[in-house]
């Protein structure tokens, strides 16, 4: 047994582990239950599920959530349209997050699916120095998507970056 402080108590039998837990102000917990004999603890339970919740919540704070960020554009889209759009990507990219890149068919431009490929090709062609194409164009529905992420290079020369600071 041991007790709060993590001292060594010896080997109690159960009767007096309790009775020692109940004279303290403690609770009783068994820490390691497949040792011969099984070890237990003096600990305030409620003290122990506070340091824990503390943890776990400091931990989901350091973690980072990675966003898919959708562009999306017709078929009929002017230069400068994509310029402006693709400015966006690179701030989507920037902060760490995917881009899904969506071309929309209307009407019968469903018969050009080739005209669809090219615009998400030549969207992409202004992102090729930072980001990488993570999946081939598909189709779902009336929308043909790639998904572009940031190229592993970038992300370890930012790491680098973010280390010196």
């Amino acid at each position: 047994m041991l007790g709060a402080d993590g001292s060594q108590l010896g080997v109690v039998t159960l009767s007096q582990a309790l009775q020692m837990a109940s004279e303290h102000g403690y609770d009783l917990a068994e820490v390691s239950p497949g040792a011969k004999p099984p070890v237990c603890k003096l600990l305030d339970w409620g003290k122990y599920q506070y340091e824990q919740e503390k943890q776990a919540a400091k931990s989901r704070k350091k973690q980072k959530t990675i966003e898919v960020k959708q562009i999306r554009m017709g078929l009929k889209i002017g230069d400068h349209d994509i310029e402006v759009k693709r400015k966006a990507a690179r701030k989507f990219l920037d902060a760490g997050n995917k881009v899904k890149i969506t071309a929309r068919f209307k009407g019968r431009e469903m018969t050009h699916q080739d005209l669809g490929r090219a615009v998400l090709t030549k969207f992409f062609e202004g992102l090729s120095d930072i980001a990488a194409i993570e999946s081939d164009p598909s189709l779902a529905g009336r929308d043909m998507s790639i998904v572009v992420g940031l190229k592993k290079e970038v992300k370890s020369q930012r790491k680098q970056e973010d280390a010196k600071d």
